[in-house]
């Protein structure tokens, strides 16, 4: 019984074909209707992680919110004047209407609680209750501000010049459309003040905004560029379009499979469809090898067959290599990393089978005459590309061991840059210098405690001992502590409230900037500062039982590594100062720094094991260890090369450099694979009549075009993408142009160098 093959039925039956993949790729499209889209990066944890489940519980202990926005109001001539605090008042009067907005608890001048005392009494009200009208109620208003430590630094600068309002959002808010409220607000103002609006919420869910409007502008610009790419190297529309048709459809078909799924679109999986297209770029070489065919059988049919047969196993196996190398993300921990790798590894199979019968169907309605014109210029005798190649090629080639030694010495330079990488990570550095977000939270965090919220949690173990002296100077001191970090703009605590009460009940006199001697005074100073202040002054920073204490850390950046300090010093000053009291980080920096690492070392792990299967592949493919080695080797300089540029560059390796490195597995190890099957195919076929190096010379002018053509063509679609406005998307594409242009070179010039130079080892068995 005869094998089916699908490449012969396809090109038997190619409008079924074509009719069968448009009917599958329509029902996938009707999935797109339930779109989904899941921005907060919370959601890259699942809800019973344990940092999640600890940030939940901390919040609810202290009813503190989610999610803050911080609105920075600057005068460089000082904030202090009546123009400007009628500006405040206005504002914040606004802003208190806006929904979505937790009003009871917004902070700024008129709303924030002053502890002054009057004739020996206890008063807590808000520091403004109306715009100053008078140069002595002005001045009235600057001497509560400094006198007290709680506002400086948080509500005031130093220097006067900047006031903030502090915006704390109802669950579910939307960050952005909230910020974009305020916004308007503070276009109705005119004067000299200069406004800024900045916050975790507002640089998430402007990112994840940003982020789907560039997936819409930039995939279409990329594939545009790449049709023309093509076109110009075939010069042929419906080929092109073919090829373009074959990348479309394995998207639509991952992307309608994960919304069908159930599962939200989130920050990982969509960049798939960016991968993807990239993918398919691998078809190339069936067009490449199809034109040479033809020009040698002047048989369209047995031209396809001929091609399929030629190729079959090197895009066969490159595809089985990059669905493992992504495949294995489905093992990992994190949910969008498992719903990433699943989705790539699927698109990548379906692009395959595509390959196998779409393609082959498509060929079919190219007319003979137009495929006669393009084929009469694919001679490696005439053609200049396949020339400039066989040169390339024979660098290595004849001078193998001064290629070696070369890539050795550029190996060792780039591990030297390797270990100059730093892990970290900022949402906040995914917007470029000059956007509104980052020069917002730049100018901020110079001026005031900073934007970047996180709490150190002290648990005591039994009630009440938050109020005894003891645990109080406890909690002073690990605050002075981390104040002592440069990171660090402010801390704030119940200690602070304790001391100012003790501080104004005496008069304002310094003696009693302290804590009290007893636990009594202290639980007396708390219960009369309970009775006037907001509920949520005190709920923000102690329990009922006063067996917690919630210390309140102001950080001036978003750095994943300024986290790692806090918790540095944070067990420094435990081990330093035994006491009867836990200690435990929390809040939104705490749980960034905790989701980026998770996320970072899940990939990087996932990078690993993937980099184990696809050497398993080469070596299964190759039939061989020495040929895996050696055709593992593009792929390691090339890795080792980008990421030495990164660390000598000084940029951070973060989650889009650590999800690219499974790319740069799943596309540096492809040119490998068919440079190595085809030169040993080549010397099968010619059966010893050729020298090694005409083989390698060969290779490199027929399938290195190929190579090369799929590089170029990868490389000046996402070379687009170096203009996004965010950051990770620029990484994306210079890593991208870099890793395909890189990764061409390498199997062009250093594969023939490494094979020659090995010969005797790699072709003993054979020989």
């Amino acid at each position: 019984m005869r094998k089916f093959s699908l490449v012969e039925f396809s090109v038997e039956h190619p409008k079924l074909i074509v009719l069968l993949t448009i009917i599958i790729t329509l029902a996938f499209a009707t999935q797109f209707t339930k779109i989904k889209t899941d921005t907060n990066p919370k959601s890259m944890l699942p809800e019973t992680s344990d940092v999640r489940m600890w940030n939940d519980e901390v919040e609810k202990t202290f009813s503190l919110y989610e999610d803050m926005i911080v609105v920075g109001i600057v005068n460089e001539k000082g904030v202090l004047n009546k123009d400007t605090l009628g500006k405040v008042q206005r504002i914040t009067d606004e802003i208190l209407k806006l929904k979505g907005v937790a009003a009871r608890d917004v902070n700024s001048f008129p709303t924030i609680t002053n502890v002054t005392a009057e004739a020996g009494t206890l008063r807590v009200a808000p520091l403004m209750t109306e715009v100053p009208k008078s140069e002595a109620e002005i001045e009235s208003l600057r001497k509560m501000l400094f006198e007290n430590p709680l506002f400086i630094d948080k509500i005031i600068s130093k220097d006067g010049k900047t006031t903030a309002i502090y915006v704390p959002l109802e669950k579910g808010s939307n960050g952005k459309e909230i910020a974009d409220e305020i916004k308007k607000i503070l276009k109705k103002e005119t004067g000299d003040e200069k406004y800024y609006v900045a916050g975790d919420p507002v640089a998430r869910d402007t990112f994840g905004a940003e982020m789907f409007k560039l997936m819409a502008i930039f995939a279409p610009i990329a594939g545009m560029v790449m049709l023309l790419v093509r076109y110009l190297m075939f010069r042929d529309l419906f080929l092109s379009i073919t090829l373009m048709m074959d990348a479309m459809v394995s998207i639509v078909w991952s992307m309608g499979l994960l919304i069908g799924l159930g599962y939200p679109i989130h920050i990982m999986s969509s960049m798939a469809p960016v991968f993807l297209m990239a993918i398919a770029t691998d078809s190339m070489h069936i067009f490449n090898e199809f034109y040479f065919r033809y020009r040698e059988k002047k048989d369209k049919k047995a031209a396809i067959i001929e091609t399929m047969r030629a190729v079959s196993r090197p895009v066969r196996n490159t595809a089985l290599a990059t669905a493992v190398g992504f495949g294995v993300l489905l093992f990992m921990n994190i949910i969008p990393v498992q719903v990433f790798g699943g989705v790539v590894a699927f698109g990548t199979i379906v692009l395959r089978i595509l390959s196998f019968s779409f393609i082959p169907a498509m060929f079919t309605f190219v007319k003979d005459e137009q495929i006669e014109k393009i084929a009469h210029a694919e001679d490696i005798g005439s053609s200049r590309t396949s020339s400039l190649l066989q040169k390339l090629a024979s660098i290595g080639t004849h001078s193998p061991k001064a290629t070696v030694i070369a890539g050795l010495v550029l190996c060792a330079i780039a591990i030297v840059g390797v270990t100059k990488m730093n892990v970290n990570n900022n949402l906040v550095e995914w917007f470029k210098k000059d956007s509104d977000v980052r020069i917002a939270d730049t100018v901020i965090n110079s001026s005031l405690g900073g934007t970047s919220m996180a709490y150190v949690v002290a648990t005591a173990e039994e009630d009440d001992f938050i109020k005894t002296p003891e645990a109080m100077r406890y909690i002073e001191g690990l605050q002075q502590h981390l104040e002592k970090l440069s990171v660090v703009g402010k801390t704030t605590s119940v200690v602070d409230y304790v001391k100012r009460i003790n501080l104004v009940l005496h008069d304002n006199d310094p003696k009693y900037d302290v804590v009290p001697e007893t636990k009594e005074m202290i639980g007396q100073y708390i219960f009369l500062f309970s009775m006037s202040a907001k509920p949520a002054d005190l709920d923000n920073v102690v329990d009922y039982p006063f067996r917690k204490a919630n210390i309140w850390v102001q950080l001036k950046t978003w750095d994943a590594q300024a986290m790692r300090e806090v918790i540095k010093a944070m067990d420094e000053y435990k081990t330093a100062h035994p006491v009867a009291m836990e200690l435990k980080p929390s809040g939104i920096a705490y749980f960034n720094l905790v989701w980026n690492d998770e996320v970072l070392w899940d990939m990087v792990t996932g990078f690993i094991i993937a980099l184990i299967a696809v050497f398993a592949i080469l070596a299964f493919d190759f039939r061989s260890v020495k040929w895996a080695i050696v055709g593992y080797t593009p792929l390691l300089f090339t890795i080792l090369f980008i990421y030495g540029v990164v660390g000598f560059i000084g940029k951070d390796f973060d989650m889009p450099i650590s999800v690219l490195s499974c790319l740069s597995l799943g596309m540096a190890v492809d040119f490998a694979i068919h440079f190595v099957s085809r030169l040993r195919q080549r010397m099968t076929e010619t059966k010893g009549s050729e020298t090694l190096s005409d083989a390698l010379l060969w290779t490199a002018a027929r399938p290195g075009k190929g190579i090369m053509r799929n590089a170029i063509l990868f490389a000046a679609s996402f070379a687009v993408m170096i203009f996004a406005p965010l950051t990770p998307y620029i990484t994306v594409g210079a890593f991208i142009v870099s890793m395909m242009l890189l990764s061409a070179i390498m199997t062009i010039i250093y594969l023939p160098a490494l094979i020659v130079l090995l010969q005797g080892w790699l072709f003993k068995r054979e020989s």
